[in-house]
């Protein structure tokens, strides 16, 4: 596997498990800045996926 579909993979992968935090865990109240929204949710947990598939 080449270090580009790897990353590209972990950052999927991320995006995933951040959408299912938003969906599963998420903030009833709205004040969490990360969890209350889905596409901050994904962001933030789709650049950890590439950073820990990546090696970097």
């Amino acid at each position: 596997m080449t270090p580009l579909l790897k990353s590209i993979l972990g950052a999927a992968g991320g995006a995933a498990i951040g959408f299912l935090i938003y969906r599963f865990i998420g903030c009833r109240t709205g004040t969490c800045p990360i969890n209350s929204n889905p596409w901050i949710s994904m962001a933030v947990w789709g650049v950890v996926g590439f950073l820990l598939a990546s090696g970097r």
